[in-house]
Order: C-alpha cells, then structure tokens, then sequence
C-alpha cells in the first residue's frame, strides 16, 4: 500500500470514534469567526501536515512539543494521530481560531467516507462538525514530508468531517480527537494554554 494511502488512512482514523450523546457546543460567535473555504481549509491543512519531516511532525508529535511548527498565521490547526494515543500540551496565541479534522483523507474519498464518523470535544463538549464533500485542492509537500506525499504541489480529492472552533478565551482548555476502526484505535488529547491578546 503507497505510503500516502496508509497515512491517509491512519489520519482518516484518528476521528472514527462514534460520537456521544451530548448535545454539540454551540456558539454566537461561530458564525462571526470566518470560516476558510472548503477548498482553502483542507489545502492548508494537508500543506501544515505535510510540511515537515516525521521527526518534526506535529501529526506524529507525542508530547505536544512540534504544536507550534509551521502553523499559518490565520488559524491553528490540531490533527489526531498515525495510530494509538498521544497527550499533546501546546500553547495557541490568543484571537486564532482552531482547526482540523476528526476524518479526513486525499484518497478514495467516496468509499473512505462512506462509514466515516468522529468525534472532537472541547472542554468535555462536543463540537459541531461539518461534513467536507470531495474537493479538488492543492497542497505543497516538503522533502521527507511525514504524510508520504510526493516533494512539491500535489492535486488531490479531499473530504473529511471538519471542526471549526472560534478562537478560545485566554487560560487552560482540553481538546479531543478521538477514533477507533475495527481492531485500531487512536486518541489525540491536547492540553492547550491560550495566550491573552497584547
């Protein structure tokens, strides 16, 4: 199996857990926060995911230490993991939306999605996702990216179930992104500290 399917297949997975009962976190200022595109969300995610070496990656990260690398100025973005559970503690700079997926891939995206469920949980509450349906982006892919993806500008479908989350108020917050296929399960549990605005 290409090493791009498999990644995109543990990322797929990383948010494949049913969700529980409770009733999603709903905001006002959901609305408010602008929202990338579909289009433009997934192409700077996959570009973020793929923009570093598996020793620096901050999907393969498993303390929390590469939160902080390579993230775009406009929007933070948090990722489950390759495959079993990871505490991530990071620091998000104050005013900065959050982002990223509970399912998602760039390969087969009809069968992919098909069964696909997740879950994301904000400080114990379950955030509203939106389902992405395939989307022909492009993505820029560093040399020995830790996605397997090719060096350069890479053409794919994209789709997923997707959590936007209006930038947090200063202090301590608990993010998770939990799943589970089959006989694989995975679990990404951040700690996050929001800076307060200079």
């Amino acid at each position: 199996m290409p090493r791009l399917l498999i990644a995109a297949f543990a990322l797929f997975l990383a948010g494949c857990a049913a969700a529980p009962e409770p009733a999603p976190v709903s905001s006002e200022t959901t609305a408010s926060a602008e929202r990338l595109s579909d289009r433009d969300l997934q192409a700077k995610w996959w570009t973020w995911a793929a923009s570093s070496p598996e020793n620096r990656n901050p999907v393969v990260d498993d303390t929390g230490q590469w939160c902080a690398e390579n993230q775009p100025e406009d929007v933070w973005f948090f990722a489950g993991t390759f495959g079993g559970p990871v505490d991530r503690r990071c620091q998000v700079p104050a005013g900065r939306p959050l982002a990223g997926p509970a399912v998602n891939t760039v390969t087969n995206c009809e069968s992919f999605m098909a069964g696909g469920t997740g879950s994301v949980t904000l400080d114990g509450q379950l955030v509203e996702l939106r389902r992405i349906a395939p989307v022909g982006i492009t993505f820029e892919a560093a040399p020995d990216n830790a996605v397997g993806a090719r060096e350069g500008r890479v053409q794919a479908q994209a789709c997923g179930l997707w959590a936007w989350i209006p930038p947090l108020k200063p202090g301590e917050h608990e993010l998770v992104v939990a799943g589970e296929f089959g006989d694989f399960s995975t679990s990404a549990r951040y700690l996050l500290t929001v800076g307060s605005a200079d």
